[in-house]
């Protein structure tokens, strides 16, 4: 388990004794999605299709934008207005797989609902994803289940002046409801009845849930005043993205698939920690990705960590 270097936490406090009244407008305009769409504007698009190769089998890649990983490569066209990127995790993995089919339909904005019905993005409408898997298929990945809970969704209600305020969880626990757990259960419910679709589809395939990085340190604190969110917010939503993780790993043990476990692996490597050691960036990047999503190094990571699994060398 990797640990969070002194470069790391001295950054760590460098960043919350920085800012002001221009830096916090910046932030949380970026939380609520703002900078998201200014730069999905920005992103060049290149046509893409089906690759192939002389090697063996069918790789399918299933997922939502952690999977897609828009903006840390050049941008591909397939599927319509998903902003995937050629070098996202299953791209990685199928370069050292080279199976003689590999097909990508992850899909920013993707939950589990789209991946047995049509999505609607700013470009058109998407078939549903298991569409992709035949009876020729050899490797499903499945990253979903993050859009599910709304956890972008409601990163915007958190932004708070005040360091020790937690308004999402005040909102999303009261009356003694935890609304973000019946989410991530009604997810797990639905991913389970599309792994037993997948297996239908593709009897001979190994299918792999992959799981979620750490996005969150375990300091409450975080990386005040860059991650405008308050202390009791920030262990309430890493708690919450670890039930989905847990609940992710239960679910694909349940239907007889594997699963690749994103949040050991990054320990320590949370949008907080250094710049050069981080999986996920922060709500303004520093380096080409999406606000408060996987970086290159993290997708390289999270390919390595499914190759590891699948005994890739």
């Amino acid at each position: 388990m990797t640990r969070v270097t002194r470069v790391a936490y001295n950054e760590r406090v460098t960043q919350r004794r920085t800012g002001g009244g221009c830096l916090f407008l910046v932030i949380v305009l970026s939380v609520l999605g703002i900078a998201y769409h200014l730069w999905e504007r920005g992103t060049s698009v290149t046509p893409a299709g089906v690759t192939t190769s002389e090697g063996t089998g069918r790789y399918v890649a299933l997922g939502d934008s952690y999977t897609a990983s828009p903006g840390t490569g050049r941008a591909m066209g397939s599927p319509v207005g998903c902003d995937r990127s050629d070098n996202n995790y299953p791209s990685l993995l199928a370069a050292k797989l080279r199976p003689a089919e590999f097909v990508d339909v992850s899909c920013g904005g993707a939950t589990t609902e789209h991946l047995t019905g049509e999505q609607k993005t700013r470009d058109g409408t998407n078939a549903p994803q298991l569409d992709a898997i035949n009876g020729d298929t050899t490797l499903v990945t499945v990253g979903i289940g993050g859009n599910d809970a709304g956890l972008a969704d409601l990163a915007g209600q958190c932004a708070t002046q005040q360091q020790t305020a937690s308004p999402c969880k005040t909102q999303l626990t009261a009356g003694g409801r935890d609304q973000l757990a019946e989410r991530i259960a009604a997810a797990a419910d639905r991913l389970g009845g599309i792994l037993d679709q997948i297996r239908s589809k593709a009897p001979e395939a190994r299918i792999v849930v992959v799981g979620y990085p750490t996005v969150l340190p375990d300091d409450n604190a975080g990386c005040w005043p860059v991650l405008p969110v308050g202390e009791g917010d920030v262990a309430y939503f890493r708690d919450s993205l670890k039930r989905l993780n847990t609940t992710l790993q239960d679910t694909a043990k349940e239907h007889k698939a594997g699963f690749a476990d994103m949040s050991t692996a990054s320990k320590g490597r949370d949008m907080c920690s250094a710049a050069n050691r981080r999986w996920v960036e922060g709500p303004a990047p520093s380096v080409p990705a999406a606000p408060l999503h996987p970086n290159a190094r993290g997708e390289e990571g999270m390919a390595e960590v499914i190759g590891k699994l699948l005994k890739v060398t």
